[in-house]
């Protein structure tokens, strides 16, 4: 399981310093009236560090531009270029803004805003520090031609352009590197200091520039020093943050990200691809960006491609969490002649997400793919039959699926016992911990872990499939109901398809 450098307790304090307006400059949200294939949908940044994530095209970088086009220091054409008449679709685009700013307004948030009208942009702007990465921080050293003229045998610089890296920045650069960099250089080529070449040296002492640098190293290091250097308030847009990253690198860059926020009180706004930019995040500061449709949440990579159709399966299946996914897996798996290499289940991290996301899915015409909804019993989301939305049984589906088994432990005591890998006759050792469990458990998140820890270091994973495959050979009527339910949408296996079939 992933466990974060960063503690719980950091992330609720940011959060409560944005619900308290702790800040003097931060946007609060963005309301993009038209711009590009997002129309009439808002964004709230209610975590100062906020990850847009979604498919190619599917809008993260119109949200990233749209909230860097509020301040005055950023042109417009930086995202949203216009070419002659090839770009008339951005006719009567408009961004709205809520954001604080506490030298112009010290007791409220400020509304402003920018359209694109009459071949030119209007903006109330407002003065805020910001620097922007763009994905063109990886070209390797060598391609670039601000360094070209660095390429000589005869290169040189006095020892006065040449400075170390500053505490700050070889330590965060080493966090997240997970290499020692202090030994590492910047040197200034051009007089007024606007082109620079780093240089590092090899645990022997040998000095090596920056044309042998990974693209990723030397990104992150420019990356820092321009992040340690930018004044406290200040937003950073990151366009694809893993660019270049190793996985463990681009979590260690989002959990410095953090810290500087919490350091420096930046506001931090990338775009990924990747699922591990968005785990030490969390679900407020992740919103995903999907023909032109947004979702608050933290929904994986593979969920997306759901969203947006981009996969070969026959029925989309959405729930709200991980323990419904397994949930509703064993269920399907126990219904006889399904096709079940057609079925793709996908947990949203809330009812709420997965009934909306449910609900445009099927709404969208370019989207060949059938969607379901099953949502948890004790959701507040309604369940209805013809919108095809479901509803499991019981209240918290963990607790639902241990307390059924709790209730008949003494007929299946046996059964359980060899499922979960032990000796049949520790079936009446078995039924103790499954009842002393559930008596001290205070979250029922954790009650399959915490037995799986009492018989014995049974994995929670274990526990689970266990639970659940029991749970399904004694709950035939719900199955044979569900099935009923799910009648012309679940793939079977005698149904035919064309082989020609895109």
């Amino acid at each position: 399981m992933f466990q974060s450098e960063i503690r719980e307790s950091q992330i609720n304090d940011l959060l409560e310093k944005v619900r308290s307006r702790k800040y003097g400059k931060y946007l609060l949200r963005v309301m993009i009236d038209k711009a590009r294939s997002i129309n009439d949908k808002s964004i709230y940044f209610e975590f100062p560090v906020t990850a847009i994530v979604g498919p190619n095209g599917g809008g993260k970088t119109t949200i990233a531009g749209a909230a860097a086009i509020l301040y005055k220091e950023i042109a417009p054409a930086l995202f949203f270029a216009k070419s002659g008449t090839y770009d008339t679709s951005m006719l009567n685009w408009k961004i709205e803004y809520e954001a604080i700013d506490k030298d112009v307004k010290p007791t409220d948030t400020l509304r402003r805003s920018a359209r694109y009208h009459n071949l030119k942009w209007a903006r109330n702007t407002l003065d805020r520090e910001v620097l922007v990465f763009g994905v063109s921080r990886t070209v390797p050293a060598g391609e670039r031609k601000e360094l070209r003229k660095c390429i000589s045998n005869n290169f040189e610089v006095a020892d006065d352009k040449i400075s170390s890296l500053s505490e700050n920045v070889a330590r965060s650069v080493s966090s997240i590197l997970d290499k020692d960099v202090s030994d590492y250089k910047n040197i200034q080529v051009d007089e007024k200091g606007n082109v620079t070449l780093l240089s590092g040296a090899n645990d022997e002492g040998d000095l090596f520039s920056e044309f042998h640098f990974g693209a990723g190293e030397s990104s992150i290091i420019r990356m820092v020093l321009g992040l340690e250097a930018v004044g406290d308030n200040s937003l950073v847009i990151i366009e694809e943050i893993e660019n270049g990253l190793h996985p463990i690198a681009t979590i260690r860059m989002v959990e410095y990200l953090i810290e500087l926020a919490e350091r420096k009180k930046i506001q931090a706004i990338f775009t990924t691809h990747s699922n591990d930019a968005l785990l030490p995040l969390p679900s407020k500061a992740i919103w995903a960006s999907v023909n032109g449709e947004l979702y608050q949440g933290k929904l994986d990579i593979r969920s997306l491609r759901a969203i947006s159709g981009q996969i070969g399966s026959k029925l989309v299946i959405f729930v709200e969490d991980d323990f419904a996914e397994l949930w509703v897996d064993a269920i399907i798996n126990s219904v006889d002649k399904i096709a079940r290499d057609a079925v793709s289940i996908h947990p949203m991290k809330g009812d709420g997400t997965a009934v909306k996301v449910h609900k445009n899915h099927n709404l969208d015409p370019s989207v060949a793919q059938k969607s379901v909804c099953i949502i948890d019993g004790d959701s507040d989301q309604d369940d209805n039959s013809l919108e095809h939305i479901f509803r499991l049984p019981g209240q918290c589906p963990e607790s639902a699926v241990y307390d059924f088994i709790v209730e008949r432990i003494d007929n299946i005591s046996g059964e359980l016992a060899v499922s979960l890998l032990k000796p049949y006759e520790f079936e009446a050792k078995l039924k103790e911990e499954v009842k002393s469990v559930r008596n001290t458990n205070r979250d029922p998140h954790l009650l399959y872990s915490q037995l799986g820890r009492r018989i014995g270091f049974v994995s929670e994973a274990r526990v689970k499939e266990a639970f659940l495959s029991i749970w399904c050979r004694l709950n035939q009527e719900y199955i044979e109901t569900m099935s009923t339910d799910l009648h012309g949408l679940l793939p079977l296996e005698s149904d035919e398809i064309g082989i020609a079939q895109n």
